[in-house]
């Protein structure tokens, strides 16, 4: 089973799609219900769907970007303010070196300071951090076939064997109320009934089914995911 991508519920979809494909060089494919912004081998793919963003500050789910130097960390925040983005203020404080901004829509996001050593080598949409237990972080892991990269305490980090974006879970200080205005959305390789059974059997709970046959589950957390069928 693979990652079909992360979706983003957003009042005008369009918005936002053009702010990331602008910041990340992707191209904007037309999707069921939204717009899709594939990604490469081992970059995340982004989608976007008519809906709502929720409460700023109260997001489950934050990208971070990576940069080669601090030109490149300057050059990418300065595009991302020019393409409709802004600061953002999540309690950092000033010394941290990296930048938070929001996109279009609302949804915050990183921009890392150059020489972390963390996310080197991840590529230019380097993680996706979520709010959640090490339990999700395990449920992900077998859901998507890929290792565990990082597991202290309740931060846990995968990775596609083939590298690229991380995806982690931590429980923040102050963890943001239950949405789905953020979620997986995953494509199987094969059968979706197949597929949907195993992901309860490693742990998922069904929710129901969608009128477009997408089937809807949340992982050990209760964080909402769907699982789609191909085409």
């Amino acid at each position: 089973m693979r990652s079909l991508a992360v979706t983003f519920e957003a009042e005008n979809p369009a918005e936002p799609a053009r702010f990331w494909a602008g910041l990340l060089g992707r191209e904007v494919v037309e999707d069921t219900g939204g717009v899709l912004l594939p990604g490469e081998d081992t970059q995340l793919g982004l989608r976007f769907v008519p809906g709502r963003a929720g409460r700023v500050g109260a997001h489950r789910m934050h990208l971070h970007l990576t940069s080669e130097n601090l030109d490149g960390q300057r050059h990418t925040v300065a595009t991302a303010i020019s393409l409709g983005g802004r600061h953002a203020d999540v309690g950092q404080r000033p010394e941290e070196p990296h930048v938070v901004l929001a996109d279009p829509a609302g949804y915050e996001f990183c921009v890392i300071e150059p020489g972390n050593d963390y996310l080197a080598g991840c590529g230019p949409l380097g993680e996706l951090t979520c709010a959640g237990s090490r339990q999700a972080g395990l449920f992900w892991s077998k859901a998507l076939g890929w290792p565990l990269v990082w597991d202290r305490g309740e931060q846990t980090a995968i990775q596609s064997p083939r590298g690229g974006t991380k995806v982690a879970w931590d429980t923040w200080e102050s963890p943001p109320a239950p949405s789905n205005h953020q979620r997986f959305e995953l494509l199987p390789d094969g059968d979706q009934r197949a597929a949907a059974d195993e992901l309860v059997s490693l742990g998922a709970t069904r929710l129901g089914t969608r009128d477009d046959g997408t089937v809807v589950l949340a992982d050990p957390d209760g964080t909402e995911f769907r699982v789609r069928h191909d085409g």
